[in-house]
């Protein structure tokens, strides 16, 4: 899984070093809802029944494939 330095740095945060890889796959691979930002980013949501059913957004830089942000998006609506 191919991601940013900001990435990296926002994983040693304890809200988000919970999140486990295969959930920010899985999101990636099953979004509920997709949107594009203006900017080229790409926000993926998908639920986590493991937390939950809490949902999680993944943001991935233009490519498609670099992972940019994860975390649990409280205010998403299904």
């Amino acid at each position: 899984m191919k991601t940013t330095e900001y990435f990296k740095l926002l994983r040693n945060r304890p809200d988000r070093a919970i999140i486990q890889q295969e959930w920010i796959l899985y999101t990636i691979r099953n979004p509920v809802k997709i949107e594009v930002q203006n900017d080229g980013r790409i926000r993926k949501w998908a639920k986590i029944e493991q937390m939950e059913g809490r949902y999680l957004r993944v943001v991935l830089l233009e490519d498609g494939e670099t992972v940019h942000n994860a975390f649990f998006d409280r205010r998403f609506k299904s």
